[in-house]
């Protein structure tokens, strides 16, 4: 009897001990894989992406300085115009008249004024003989001297003539695009007409205006000053241009200056960037998101996007794997995002290990077994770009 209860009790004790060695194993085995990248601070560009308008280089209002009848329309509407090109001619006839009777004028006076220096000249023979009186010689100096006067002024009307026939050709004050015509054939125009002819805008090279918080403008002042940040050029910034659907404008631009008034209401200034715009594909009035980059942190830490969770205070934190294998809860201080990149200011240091993916396989706390993330070279590639 005895023997048989010591049986019993040794299988019990077997069928408890056996599993045992399997348990273990099974929780090694239960850590979960989750993503990882190792913290490497490096030099990342610092960009700063503002809503913003295109603007022309130069604008001119096409406007006649003579009144007349419009009989032509020289110029294709929508087309490049260049500087000194006819746009409109308006009826000549008057101007021609008004250029041919300032001539005959003009030839009249010169006539008077022949006439009086050879009076002049005859009594200054006679007045160096005495036969005849100073105040006779006086008469002829000044008759000659209003001659010369009306002769001038009669070349001034000529001239005046002839430049208000070279007006009654209308050309393009600028080299630029043409837009609608606003006046045709008939129309009657004048100096005084508050309608225009026609506007022309230099598209190339062309402006986008945006506006930046004074806030910021300073501190980015400060961060170049104090070597936090450094120059990406000696002399200005480089912008880029983000089209309204997401598509980067191929040409590179500068930051040209900043407004010296900040709006009241807004505190923001004006900043302008230059860009080619060679084959016009930025036209005025379109919205534009401007990329600026305002400097080079040397050993900036840049997170994926996806990395960062928010706690209920509203707060930044990431999961760190820890010498002991398991991903606790590490509040971090994000900074500016670029691209799908977030910039780390403090919180992490080089080494660090950091979860991007594969949250949902744990709990604050657990073992996880790190893997390096598949994405983490694509990521680093773009942040790389911007």
């Amino acid at each position: 009897m005895r023997r048989g209860r010591a049986l019993v009790v040794a299988a019990v004790l077997l069928a408890g001990a056996g599993p045992a060695p399997f348990a273990l194993a099974g929780d090694a085995a239960s850590a979960p894989e989750v993503g990882i990248v190792t913290v490497q601070p490096r030099p990342v560009t610092l960009t700063k992406e503002l809503p913003g308008r295109v603007t022309p280089m130069r604008i001119a209002e096409v406007r006649p300085r003579v009144s007349g009848i419009i009989v032509e329309r020289a110029f294709q509407q929508g087309s490049v115009v260049k500087k000194g090109d006819v746009l409109y001619r308006i009826d000549p006839l008057p101007f021609e008249v008004d250029l041919e009777s300032a001539k005959a004028a003009l030839a009249r006076a010169e006539a008077s004024l022949f006439q009086a220096s050879r009076q002049e000249d005859r009594l200054r023979t006679l007045l160096s003989g005495q036969t005849t009186t100073q105040a006779q010689y006086d008469l002829a100096l000044s008759a000659e001297r209003q001659a010369e006067a009306e002769v001038a002024a009669q070349k001034a009307a000529v001239k005046r003539a002839q430049i208000n026939l070279d007006y009654a050709t209308i050309r393009a004050p600028i080299t630029g695009r043409i837009g609608r015509a606003l006046v045709t054939e008939g129309a009657l125009v004048g100096q005084t007409e508050a309608t225009h002819l026609a506007t022309i805008q230099q598209l190339d090279p062309i402006y986008a205006d945006f506006t930046q918080s004074v806030t910021e403008l300073n501190q980015l002042k400060r961060d170049l000053a104090s070597g936090r940040l450094r120059q990406v050029s000696p002399d200005a910034a480089r912008v880029r241009l983000l089209f309204d659907d997401g598509t980067a404008y191929p040409q590179t631009g500068r930051l040209l200056f900043s407004d010296v008034t900040v709006d009241p209401g807004t505190g923001k200034v004006t900043l302008r960037g230059e860009f080619p715009n060679p084959q016009a594909d930025l036209l005025p009035g379109t919205y534009v998101r401007v990329q600026i980059e305002e400097g080079v942190s040397a050993r900036a830490v840049t997170l994926p996007r996806q990395a960062i969770q928010r706690n209920n205070a509203g707060g930044s934190e990431v999961y760190v794997i820890n010498d002991a294998g398991r991903a606790v809860l590490q509040p971090v201080r994000t900074g500016r995002t670029l691209g799908d990149q977030v910039v780390i200011e403090d919180g992490l240091q080089a080494g660090h290990r950091v979860v991007v993916e594969g949250f949902q396989k744990f709990v604050p706390g657990s073992a996880v077994t790190p893997v390096p993330w598949s994405g983490s070279a694509a990521a680093s590639a773009n942040a790389a770009q911007n």
